[in-house]
């Protein structure tokens, strides 16, 4: 799933055979912290798994699932900030999953990333059911919900069950409650009109979410670059194979100078060489020429995901502009200028650190 990169203006939504669209327009309006964006995210997940089935319930533990491993990618791989206020990290980050951070990299891993969370001790992280499925409902039942301290401790979430169930039919919020008591829910049931509408709107719905998810995101991630790409796992990662290429080229012409590795002093050959990421994967989420350079599979491997040292730079700066010089003797015009349109719609905050990503990864 993908997002614009700098949201502006709210995508609008499909209108829904007297559906109350305004309110599921206003879903995410004044809101503070990731809860609302992940729980419906993880709800909309579940139902696609699940054919779209309105009569079976929805559990409070599988969704708490879903919603750490949809929080576990741009969380512990890409070490994104969720706000600080805000706890689906802290709970995270308490599980013991027994995963490296590399081992969730694509949308298929993550049934292994909901396996090994179905085997973890989800007690404490079990206590993100306690608010928002309640708070979520709110624009659905503004007139029935007046009078009601939404304010007050716990006073609005144990009033929520018994309204919702009460006004199901007649007022059509998204989902009723299996029980009228607070204490005792622990699943809800899809209003099936609404099941209908995300069905066949799907894609429409789900990408709105997902842009509200990334507007909410770079408020609080405003230097990181690629952000639109760190909240999902790709379904798969491109292929090297044209930078290879380009790399190849350059370090098998007779006519260039000596190009050594930037990190271990090793002379490159084109028979034998790895692409490095400069910046690791983990903090650009691209394979883009511009932080691609040529290394020795050993040290390459040793690098593993970590940021290179300052002292590297100008070695990297080097290399890269040696490469591009004899590119640019060596192949057509037009091959060289594809090959370098990165370069080109390269900007300064591409490169920017932020101390707090910094400080999450190991130097080199």
């Amino acid at each position: 799933m993908s997002s614009p990169e700098s949201p502006t203006l709210s995508p609008s939504l499909p209108a829904g055979d007297g559906l109350n669209i305004a309110a599921l327009a206003g879903l995410f309006r004044h809101t503070t912290n990731s809860y609302k964006f992940v729980f419906f995210l993880a709800l909309l997940d579940l139902l696609k798994r699940h054919r779209f089935d309105a009569e079976r319930p929805y559990t409070y533990p599988e969704i708490t699932l879903e919603m750490l491993s949809l929080a576990w990618f741009p969380h512990t791989y890409f070490k994104l900030s969720f706000g600080a206020q805000d706890t689906i990290a802290k709970k995270l980050d308490a599980l013991d999953l027994g995963l490296e951070e590399g081992a969730i990299l694509f949308a298929n891993d993550r049934r292994a990333l909901r396996s090994a969370l179905a085997d973890a001790d989800l007690k404490d992280a079990s206590r993100l059911m306690d608010f928002v499925p309640y708070r979520l409902q709110i624009p659905f039942l503004e007139p029935q919900l007046r009078g009601v301290d939404k304010g007050a401790w716990m006073v609005f979430e144990k009033a929520m069950p018994a309204i919702a169930n009460a006004h199901f039919e007649t007022a059509r919020p998204l989902y009723r409650y299996d029980s009228d008591e607070w204490k005792d829910c622990a699943a809800i049931t899809w209003h099936p009109d609404w099941v209908a509408y995300l069905e066949r709107h799907f894609p429409i719905i789900q990408g709105w979410a997902a842009w509200h998810w990334l507007g909410y995101m770079q408020k609080r991630n405003p230097t990181t670059p690629g952000l639109s790409n760190k909240l999902f796992p790709p379904v798969k990662r491109d292929g090297l194979s044209k930078q290879t290429r380009y790399w190849r080229t350059i370090l098998a012409h007779p006519d260039r100078p000596e190009l050594r590795c930037i990190y271990s002093g090793i002379i490159l050959t084109a028979e034998a060489f790895a692409l490095d990421h400069y910046l690791p994967w983990s903090y650009v989420a691209h394979d883009q020429l511009w932080n691609l350079i040529p290394a020795p599979a050993a040290v390459n491997s040793a690098k593993s995901n970590n940021l290179p040292s300052p002292d590297y730079l100008r070695a990297f700066v080097e290399l890269q502009h040696r490469g591009l010089v004899t590119a640019s003797r060596i192949m057509p015009k037009t091959t060289f200028a594809k090959l370098t349109e990165d370069h080109l719609d390269l900007q300064g905050k591409d490169c920017v650190l932020r101390p707090r990503v910094v400080s999450r990864h190991r130097r080199l």
